[in-house]
């Protein structure tokens, strides 16, 4: 059985690249389902590389993605990546440095 957070993509070159699902939304404002995942490879600042396409939730083949073409989808993806991370960034700031300087 298959892992239900990784799906498999053929790339440019016809490899086949294992990518990890970070997370999947809908969007009220585009009525659209959007799936935002990664394949662990790092861009040149060493970030790791994310991606977002649109799915359709009620296809058996989830992995038939659809480019995100509007730039107002892309704004609405941007904005949830954002909080994402500044939510990743309190946690860390709350749980990683419990020293005080009293």
């Amino acid at each position: 059985m298959g892992d239900k957070n990784t799906f498999t993509v053929i790339n440019d070159e016809g490899k086949e690249i294992t990518c990890d699902v970070l997370f999947t939304f809908d969007s009220d404002e585009t009525k659209k389902s959007y799936i935002v995942y990664t394949d662990n490879t790092k861009d040149d600042d060493g970030n790791i590389q994310v991606y977002a396409s649109i799915f359709d939730p009620k296809c058996e083949d989830q992995t038939e993605l659809q480019p995100i073409e509007s730039e107002k989808e892309w704004k609405v993806i941007e904005t949830i990546l954002e909080s994402l991370q500044e939510e990743i960034r309190k946690s860390e700031s709350e749980n990683g440095d419990n020293s005080s300087n009293d």
